[in-house]
């Protein structure tokens, strides 16, 4: 980082490491080394030594079983007419964890460029899928009422008022249609996403970062991806339960799952739980969620979500996205309620997916699950391409297991 950098940062954080915050600092640098191509891959499995976390206490001192029963997985896949080693896969890609679950029990697990399987691994945006999870089983609960998706964000967070957010309800911040406006390039030094990764390390609230932003669109226009949507999420289940969201995910869906480790969480410096992307766990530990969503919300005999908000909120469900963003050979991702969806979903296909390679598919048809976790800087590559060639891969996966 220069010191235009540093310098720019310091102003539009208010001069806080004018004032003296050293740790700020380091932690602003390490942040801005934090997808180098030497050092993601130890950076994705240490963010505890990186940044402000919390690490929530509540792994199983006897832990659900995930049982192994192995067996040979394709060793080659095709994609637009290619055909591709999966081994020569895992190295473009930089894959760090991959691991696929076959009728409940491991099929494959494999560790790479050094990693193991006891490595916390930061999730990115599959942790949306998490916050979406923890949303329904409130509802299941009544803790948030059942009609809270239509309710106004204003009229609980009034923080929010005459933001970008005046006017869209819980449920446009589900599907991602909130029409705030927000640059969520992560090549772009100077884009909010960016932005606000800098906030994390040096010092800031998360809740008045997402009150500073403003309008691009009408709310449910387009699905225009904007990360900030999740930590709204966040507010509304705090406003609306008056507890912290690391006790209610603790308590409502982790302690059920039987966690091998205890999750991290990356926060501002309140403390509060970096939501949108800063969950980390043990690849066994993400495999275990991705289980219980096959599960239409059971794990181990308990219904830890509904099944009617799996359904709901895994369906295509939000408007397309912004047509800039559709024009690419494989067609447009579609999208529920904080998960992914492909264009044509075969057999109730879902998935999470976090940036430089994580992701976490499902697919009911054939009663798999794949992890996987990496370190993957060319992820932007083709615009959306990558996004395609891992679903081509995880189909094909499952269809010949």
């Amino acid at each position: 980082m220069d010191m235009a950098q540093i310098t720019d940062t310091v102003g539009a954080l208010g001069g806080r490491l004018v004032r003296g915050d050293l740790a700020g600092l380091k932690r602003l640098i390490k942040i801005n080394t934090l997808f180098d191509r030497d050092k993601i891959v130890w950076n994705f499995s240490n963010m505890n030594k990186l940044a402000h976390t919390v690490t929530l206490k509540c792994a199983s001192d006897t832990p659900s079983t995930l049982p192994h029963a192995p067996r040979k997985i394709i060793s080659e896949y095709t994609f637009q007419g290619e055909t591709q080693s999966l081994s020569d896969f895992k190295t473009d890609r930089n894959v760090t964890a991959f691991l696929v679950i076959k009728d409940g029990a491991i099929a494959s697990e494999e560790y790479l460029q050094g990693t193991g399987e006891f490595d916390s691994r930061v999730s990115w945006s599959m942790a949306k899928s998490v916050i979406s999870l923890l949303l329904g089983a409130l509802m299941d609960k009544g803790l948030v009422p059942k009609d809270a998706l239509d309710y106004q964000l204003v009229d609980h967070l009034p923080a929010l008022k005459g933001s970008g957010y005046d006017g869209a309800t819980l449920q446009n911040v589900l599907q991602m249609t909130s029409g705030v406006a927000f640059n969520e390039d992560y090549l772009d030094y100077h884009s909010d996403i960016n932005r606000m990764g800098r906030l994390l390390a040096v010092g800031g609230s998360m809740d008045a970062f997402a009150a500073s932003l403003g309008t691009a669109r009408t709310p449910n226009e387009y699905m225009s991806y904007v990360s900030v949507d999740t930590h709204v999420i966040g507010m509304m289940i705090r406003a609306l339960t008056g507890q912290e969201i690391g006790p209610l995910t603790i308590e409502h869906i982790f302690r059920p799952l039987g966690l091998e480790h205890d999750p991290i969480f990356i926060t501002d410096s309140f403390g509060e739980p970096f939501i949108l992307g800063g969950l980390n766990m043990t690849t066994r530990d993400y495999a275990r969620i991705a289980l219980m969503v096959l599960n239409q919300g059971t794990w181990n005999g308990q219904q830890i979500v509904s099944a009617e908000w799996i359904a709901k909120s895994t369906a295509q469900s939000a408007p397309p996205m912004l047509p800039e963003k559709m024009d690419i050979p494989e067609g447009w991702l579609g999208y529920g309620m904080q998960w992914w969806i492909p264009q044509n979903p075969e057999g109730g296909e879902v998935y999470g997916i976090g940036i430089y390679g994580q992701y976490l598919y499902i697919n009911p048809k054939y009663n798999v699950v794949i992890a996987q976790n990496g370190g993957d800087v060319d992820f932007k590559e083709g615009e959306g391409i990558i996004e395609h060639r891992c679903l081509a891969l995880f189909r094909q996966i499952a269809e010949n297991l």
